[in-house]
């Protein structure tokens, strides 16, 4: 069957629906020094049996930088990661074990190939999708209109409110999902333009499953993170419903907490109405949880994590929400936390645990959080002695600071 085929078969979003996403962030910033596609297919069988449903690949047209995110030639998938033909091969390598390749769309900002108003390289002569200076945010050197969202600076950010260019990208956007066989999107630096633009990118190029990174600080007093992140949320959430709701989105605002809660601060892990305090405890069917990514993790270690099984444990047994794996924890670092995650995958999976179970808080002090999901898994961690009462719990999984009972 091929991939334009197998995609009538699939309503836009229809993996939001779903509920049951496990993501694989399959790269870190360092990945394109090391024959990235051909070692992620070697890659593929353990990424599949291990219960990932989409595995998040890194930027994949030709770039002025080598991570990707500094792209020029879209439709040019030689990069730095590897050759168009290796790509394939992995692509069709992983729709054959079931796990959705994730495209990492990057289309806020684009380097020119020729020097053009003002004597930046603001033009696109001679590569597909030659767009003029008017495809550039005035902003931004361009001859475009100003910028609906933030700016990346450095390069030339792309003006989305031109017909053209939206055109341009939504038929990328199909080439990509229906030729290349991506399935799913991530979009990098949504800030940057109206969320519309992703509803309408979405909706010519029907994704199975989207996410965008919504990323700006949290609430901060000082350096002392605010109980109340209320506001942070809700910019995450408007975000989602400025998209038709069609995409999820990155929950920045429970990486914020869950930063200090493992300092021994887990009473934070329960907003005042007694709910998760992230976009989780608002709208779970649209967030996407993390606990290290490419920026965050890896060697530019913007906002890495401590205690990383802890939040492991939060985030996997905690199901109303969706969660992703960091490529550098389950490979890298070692086969005892490799075996843990998926472990804990398992679980969720065999209590069908999905976005939309209900999760009851029933413990969250200095040091020590539990609570009950989808009255299936009870899960505490933190130092604190605890344990579900009654005889129908029975002991899942454990370790140092955690421990998982299933019914």
């Amino acid at each position: 069957m091929g991939f334009a085929e197998n995609n009538k078969q699939t309503d836009i979003g229809g993996a939001v629906q779903n509920g049951r996403e496990i993501i694989l962030q399959a790269f870190n910033w360092e990945s394109h020094k090391h024959d990235w596609w051909r070692n992620l297919e070697r890659k593929v069988p353990d990424i599949a049996k291990s219960g990932f449903t989409s595995a998040w690949l890194p930027p994949s047209s030709q770039s002025f930088a080598p991570e990707g995110y500094l792209p020029q030639n879209l439709y040019s998938l030689n990069s730095s990661y590897g050759s168009e033909h290796l790509l394939r091969a992995l692509i069709q390598k992983m729709k054959q074990s079931n796990v959705r390749a994730m495209a990492d769309i990057v289309i806020n900002h684009r380097v020119g190939t020729t020097q053009g108003h003002g004597g930046m390289y603001n033009r696109y002569d001679g590569i597909p999708l030659s767009w003029d200076e008017r495809a550039v945010t005035s902003c931004t050197g361009g001859l475009g209109n100003r910028s609906t969202g933030d700016n990346f600076h450095g390069v030339p950010n792309i003006d989305h409110s031109q017909h053209f260019v939206r055109k341009d990208i939504t038929a990328w956007l199909q080439w990509l999902r229906n030729n290349v066989g991506f399935q799913d999107f991530r979009f990098d630096f949504a800030r940057g333009y109206s969320p519309k633009y992703v509803k309408e990118y979405i909706e010519g190029a029907k994704p199975i499953f989207s996410v965008w990174e919504y990323w700006d600080s949290c609430n901060y007093s000082g350096s002392y993170l605010e109980y109340n992140q209320d506001s942070h949320r809700q910019r995450i959430i408007n975000w989602i419903d400025g998209t038709g709701q069609l995409s999820t989105a990155f929950d920045f605002t429970t990486k914020g907490i869950l930063q200090e809660a493992v300092k021994g601060q887990f009473w934070r892990l329960r907003d005042s109405p007694g709910k998760p305090p992230g976009v989780i405890g608002w709208w779970p069917s649209r967030a996407v949880t993390f606990i290290d990514n490419h920026d965050t993790g890896s060697t530019q270690g913007h906002w890495p994590s401590l205690q990383i099984i802890l939040w492991r444990v939060c985030i996997h047994t905690h199901t109303s929400w969706i969660p992703t794996v960091f490529y550098d924890h389950f490979f890298d670092w070692g086969n005892s936390i490799h075996d843990q995650i998926v472990k804990l995958i398992d679980v969720r999976k065999r209590q069908d645990i999905n976005s939309r179970s209900s999760i009851r808080i029933l413990e969250a002090q200095p040091n020590l959080y539990s609570a009950i999901i989808g009255e299936k898994i009870c899960m505490k961690i933190g130092d604190g002695s605890w344990c579900p009462a009654g005889k129908e719990w029975t002991l899942a999984t454990s370790g140092h600071r955690y421990a998982v009972w299933q019914k």
